[in-house]
């Protein structure tokens, strides 16, 4: 799979993410204690809509704006997404930026909180820093993988792990494997959240297969497919693995799967879910 991010940005599998970025950290600050926050793939953190390589897909018009342009949203996790979407990317009645990752992760956090962003590729960390200028973050030019070995534990006891791989190695999920078993070893008490796609080939039940068989307890999977699972040709859903998330996390999402779905799914063919992969 080949998944440069500035393409879709947007899209209903970033919408999936981040709504789920920001329901973690929302109840990650519901405790007076600082929470860390680490993304193992920030990209640029900032796409704005004019760019070539956002209007080339054009993905975000079914994504993003289309919710953006929806009367009645639920309370909840995607109208908490949807104000800082405005709150970042919007100027007047217009949409002219969608923010990444780490723009919203910033966004969502307090003063007290910190933040590590990681990216690979350099001009893509050349864009994060002109995107972020935050005291309460400290931006990365390595590997995501890496760094859950070099910048895990860290010093707040409690946080959330982001992991988003372009999955363009044959082997990624195998790699994210391993390094989540790092990740967990070093940081046993953080939450680890774990975006994948849904496509043909199937190999994202393959890797929770896996997981479930690590004997690691607390995996939540929320999944997101506007299109049938084994449809040909491209991305067909997304989903989320959490590991050690809140508790009651699951009844905070499970309203709002259903509700992207109809608001996402133009031709009724997908499907959602919030279930627990392995409980507690």
């Amino acid at each position: 799979m080949n998944y440069r991010h500035a393409y879709h940005a947007g899209n209903f599998a970033d919408v999936l993410k981040h709504v789920v970025l920001i329901a973690l950290l929302d109840y990650l600050g519901r405790k007076p204690s600082p929470f860390f926050y680490l993304d193992t793939h920030a990209g640029r953190g900032w796409y704005p809509v004019d760019s070539a390589e956002t209007q080339r897909g054009g993905e975000y018009r079914a994504g993003v704006l289309r919710l953006l342009g929806t009367d009645a949203v639920p309370l909840g996790p995607v109208s908490r997404y949807l104000e800082l979407v405005r709150s970042l990317g919007v100027e007047g009645d217009k949409l002219v930026a969608i923010p990444g990752s780490p723009l919203l992760a910033l966004a969502a956090m307090r003063d007290c909180d910190e933040a590590s962003l990681c990216e690979l590729e350099s001009r893509e960390v050349l864009a994060l820093r002109r995107s972020i200028r935050d005291s309460r973050s400290h931006i990365h030019e390595r590997d995501g993988y890496g760094a859950l070995t070099a910048l895990l534990p860290p010093k707040q006891k409690r946080g959330l792990v982001l992991i988003d791989p372009p999955y363009e190695a044959a082997d990624e999920f195998e790699k994210l494997k391993a390094a989540l078993l790092v990740g967990l070893q070093r940081w046993p008490t953080g939450i680890f959240a774990v975006w994948y796609p849904i496509t043909q080939e199937d190999g994202c039940s393959r890797f929770l297969e896996r997981m479930a068989g690590t004997g690691i307890r607390k995996q939540l999977v929320v999944e997101l497919c506007i299109q049938r699972d084994d449809s040909p040709g491209g991305l067909n859903g997304a989903g989320m693995l959490l590991i050690n998330p809140p508790w009651q996390i699951d009844e905070y999402l499970a309203p709002a799967l259903p509700w992207l779905l109809r608001q996402l799914n133009a031709d009724g063919r997908g499907r959602s879910r919030v279930s627990w992969h392995v409980p507690e």
